[in-house]
């Protein structure tokens, strides 16, 4: 009777661990009674997830940055996809809040510092420490529910979607902190029509010059 007993909550045990997971997260550890799920984001460091819900940018970023410091598998081995439509600045080791959210401010464990909207893009100037976001920029379009189209009542499936993310303030970027190759850019651009106009400038002098010396040997004649 005993072995029964023992069976009987060994199977109860192990039904109960196949059902402890995060259906969001694939790189979540989950354990407990109640089922208790968790992610790593820094050495040493777990955050605790609420899998019922979508899982916040800002927890999927730091799981990527750790996991890709760590030779762990990742999405995208750490680098956007090709598809993707970002910043220059890329994926980086960004400051959450407690719920989830982007602190205003990033600095990617450096001086120098950004602000930033609620979906973890740039939107200012870089700065250093003192620099100052006075609050976290939201989107245009507030909606949070999931895009599932249906035709007919049968869900559509997708094999890429492109989102289009639209701040409700616009951003503040500034001429002073061009790159070094959007300068070059525009050197090359200046330089190309300063020369071309000097061809036209001369080219024009020297049809002058002709149309003045072709009356002169008429005379002559």
């Amino acid at each position: 009777m005993t072995i029964w007993i023992a069976l009987l909550l060994a199977t109860f045990a192990v039904g109960a661990s196949a059902q402890c997971k995060c259906e969001s997260m694939k790189w979540a550890t989950c354990d407990g009674t109640p089922c208790q799920c968790s992610i790593m984001v820094d050495t040493g460091t777990a955050q605790n997830l609420d899998c019922s819900t979508l899982i916040p940018k800002c927890y999927l970023m730091k799981a990527e940055m750790y996991r890709a410091k760590n030779n762990l598998s990742t999405r995208t081995g750490g680098k956007p996809v090709e598809t993707a439509f970002v910043d220059n600045d890329g994926i980086y080791d960004p400051i959450c809040e407690t719920t989830g959210a982007f602190r205003a401010k990033q600095c990617n464990n450096t001086e120098e510092c950004w602000c930033v909207n609620s979906a973890g893009v740039r939107r200012t100037d870089k700065g250093d420490m003192n620099l100052k976001c006075e609050k976290l920029v939201l989107p245009l379009f507030a909606n949070q529910e999931m895009f599932a189209p249906s035709v007919d009542g049968q869900k559509l499936e997708m094999e890429n979607i492109l989102v289009y993310y639209v701040d409700e303030e616009a951003p503040t970027f500034t001429m002073k902190r061009l790159t070094g190759g959007i300068i070059a850019v525009i050197v090359v651009v200046i330089l190309a029509v300063v020369a071309g106009l000097l061809v036209l400038f001369f080219a024009r002098k020297r049809e002058q010059k002709y149309s003045k010396a072709e009356p002169r040997e008429m005379e002559a004649l």
